[in-house]
């Protein structure tokens, strides 16, 4: 598993493709929408959390889309498969590498999301932090899979959001509760109830995608 994973690091490092991707659409998503707003509108610091949640998904959708794009491409992974590897194993190590390009966009975005809503910085990140977190683990963990799934599918790109999207909803929909909690003021117990669905969501899908996953990359 730590094999995979470096060798993906390394050639991200290598490329950073999927990392300017990321930061390109999460970045184009924030401005839009934050030009969507008046600045002096109460209503700009109440869709907050929502344009945040809906920067990820975009973004992350987009890397899910290239999460296994060059193993097909240049016929590696018939190469994995063929290895004497847990297929698990692949999955949990396309998973943490999903997670880890999503938390460095993320890293870069932040800023530039608590800078155009005018957030005061330091408490939004340390706030809003864990349930970023938690969220993008579980969308690295249903999105990893349904990646495998559409992957010999002819319309890819079309068939990964309409199959992950609809799955991921109770994770937006808890992530966006939470981190609009949080910015309101209030301290994390007030969000313990999301953080423990978003923790259940995470556990729950990783385990099916560890468990499918020899039986998705073999149809």
């Amino acid at each position: 598993m730590l094999a995979i994973l470096w060798k993906d690091l390394r050639i991200e490092l290598r490329t950073k493709e999927t990392l300017a991707a990321l930061l390109l659409l999460g970045l184009l998503t924030l401005v839009v929408l934050s030009f969507a707003f008046d600045p002096t509108s109460p209503l700009r610091e109440a869709a907050a959390p929502g344009v945040l949640w809906v920067a990820v998904t975009f973004a992350g959708t987009l890397g899910m889309n290239r999460s296994l794009l060059l193993e097909r491409e240049h016929d590696c992974l018939q190469g994995l498969l063929l290895a004497p590897v847990d297929r698990g194993a692949i999955y949990l190590a396309k998973t943490a590498a999903n997670f880890l390009f999503m938390t460095a966009a993320q890293l870069v975005l932040m800023p530039l999301f608590v800078f155009f809503f005018n957030l005061p910085f330091w408490l939004t990140v340390s706030r809003v932090a864990p349930v970023l977190l938690l969220g993008l683990l579980g969308f690295a963990a249903v999105g990893t899979t349904f990646a495998a799934v559409s992957l010999r599918t002819r319309a890819r790109e079309v068939m990964l959001p309409l199959l992950m999207l609809p799955l991921a909803a109770p994770l937006l929909i808890a992530g966006i509760q939470a981190s609009a909690t949080v910015m309101a003021g209030e301290p994390l117990a007030a969000i313990a109830h999301w953080l423990k669905l978003l923790a259940a969501f995470d556990v729950v899908f990783l385990v099916v995608g560890w468990m499918a996953f020899e039986y998705v990359v073999a149809e």
